[in-house]
């Protein structure tokens, strides 16, 4: 992604997830890390072969990326779809997918990673976590409840060192921003529990996800 040199280098948001399916929680927590952070994009990364999971996903990799591109699609600009985890032959690591964008990107584009407070409490458990920010910046959407005190020693005096509440210093990687963003209140647990049951979804899933789910008979 070019950039002049009257522009700001480019500022990246990474949001990965199952979506197993995409629904509307998603998109408004996207929406607001886009926003919250100024963000020229968000890339939303469906997992191929999830490796913290004790079981595969209900839908296949292909079915939940073309649900996201669906939902995309109806989008206003900002949000985009990147397949290169269902791409992967292997289970996917992040700092695996980290290091391809800032490849990709250079080493002045500014990338954001977003998780939320419950797994920053496992991020030690991570494959070759302290390289997460080596490669890009942490944002932590905070919820309710969470306790700093609650974290693994070795990310807690991370959490301490690198956090900042302003972006007066912007930088491309390095730095945690905690976020007060909408929670995702929603489960795709449920939402797959409420189609098997025939209930009506259409307040919980981006309209082209749902005529998707129909058309090709998912979650039943």
């Amino acid at each position: 992604m070019a950039t002049s040199p009257a522009e700001h280098p480019p500022r990246i948001g990474v949001f990965g997830g199952t979506f197993d399916p995409l629904h509307a929680a998603h998109l408004r927590l996207a929406r607001a890390f886009r926003d919250e952070l100024g963000l020229d994009q968000v890339r939303l990364i469906p997992a191929g072969q999830p490796y913290h999971r004790d079981r595969a996903p209900h839908a296949s990799a292909a079915q939940r990326l073309a649900m996201l591109d669906a939902a995309l699609a109806e989008e206003a600009p900002g949000l985009v779809s990147d397949d290169r985890e269902v791409r992967r032959p292997r289970h996917a690591y992040t700092v695996d997918t980290l290091q391809e964008l800032r490849d990709e990107l250079g080493d002045q584009a500014e990338l954001w990673f977003l998780i939320g407070g419950d797994s920053l409490q496992q991020l030690h458990t991570w494959q070759r976590w302290p390289q997460l920010l080596q490669l890009a910046n942490l944002a932590v959407a905070i919820r309710p409840g969470f306790v700093a005190a609650n974290l693994d020693p070795a990310v807690a005096s991370l959490w301490q060192a690198r956090q900042v509440s302003d972006f007066s210093n912007r930088t491309p990687s390095g730095t945690i921003r905690a976020l007060a963003l909408p929670p995702i209140t929603l489960s795709a647990t449920d939402i797959r529990q409420q189609l098997a049951a025939g209930q009506d979804c259409s307040a919980l899933l981006p309209p082209a996800v749902l005529a998707y789910i129909r058309q090709h008979r998912l979650y039943r």
